[in-house]
């Protein structure tokens, strides 16, 4: 099976992964820290604003698939700090109409380069596919 990877230039990857791999119609987002994709480094401010730039990566990927906010199904959170719940949901709810993905929430010990928060994605539909340069089974 040849891997279908989607690469948006407005995300930046810091390691060997794709943004995002289709299986089927469900596409599979890498999680997103708050980098600034202009800089490199992480967006300034408090919990919202990386929640913000989490979703402006996210959300370019989407369309490098051919897909939006409305083909969301499911979303992981990854917070350092569980008390910035509000703060974050805050952000979150304006990023989707309802009804809202399923989502989990966890809290974890760090996330790369000291971001607050990772979010990855999970959507549904029929985009926009190429295929990759590398291939290999789906399930890797």
């Amino acid at each position: 099976m040849t891997r279908k990877a989607v690469e948006a230039s407005f995300a930046a990857a810091i390691g060997p992964y794709s943004h995002a791999v289709w299986s089927g119609k469900r596409l599979y987002l890498s999680g997103q820290t708050p980098l600034d994709p202009a800089t490199g480094q992480l967006a300034e401010g408090d919990i919202g604003a990386q929640t913000e730039q989490c979703f402006k990566n996210l959300f370019s990927v989407l369309a490098a698939a051919g897909l939006g906010p409305k083909n969301v199904i499911k979303a992981n959170v990854y917070m350092t700090n569980l008390a910035d719940f509000a703060a974050m949901n805050a952000v979150y709810e304006t990023m989707f109409e309802k009804p809202y993905p399923a989502r989990t929430t966890i809290g974890v010990a760090g996330l790369p380069r000291g971001a607050q928060i990772e979010i990855e994605l999970v959507a549904y539909g029929k985009g926009k596919r190429k295929k990759s340069e590398k291939a290999g089974p789906a399930s890797e």
